[in-house]
């Protein structure tokens, strides 16, 4: 799985389904940055070639979901976050 950006894009989508857009405006108040669009839909690609999502049409929308393998694949990146960073995090506080 790529980084931060793949990590919040499954954290989002263990809550709903969303669509691009919405998921860019969803990221950008977390980091503070809007993801490009350049950069946000390959890494939707990506993610769904791996399986770890898929999407659906609705009209001209296509909506994201979280799929069983992204569900664990963000649990393993949980994991790995707080094994890599936590001490970081508790340090700041």
């Amino acid at each position: 799985m790529r980084g931060m950006l793949s990590f919040l894009i499954l954290h989002l989508l263990s809550k709903r389904r969303m669509y691009g857009s919405e998921i860019a405006v969803e990221i950008a108040k977390r980091k503070a940055e809007k993801p490009n669009p350049g950069t946000l839909y390959p890494a939707l690609r990506y993610m769904e070639k791996r399986g770890l999502i898929e999407s659906s049409k609705e009209g001209k929308t296509k909506y994201y979901k979280l799929t069983p393998a992204g569900k664990e694949g963000l649990r393993q990146a949980k994991e790995y976050f707080v094994q890599a960073y936590g001490d970081i995090v508790l340090e700041s506080m």
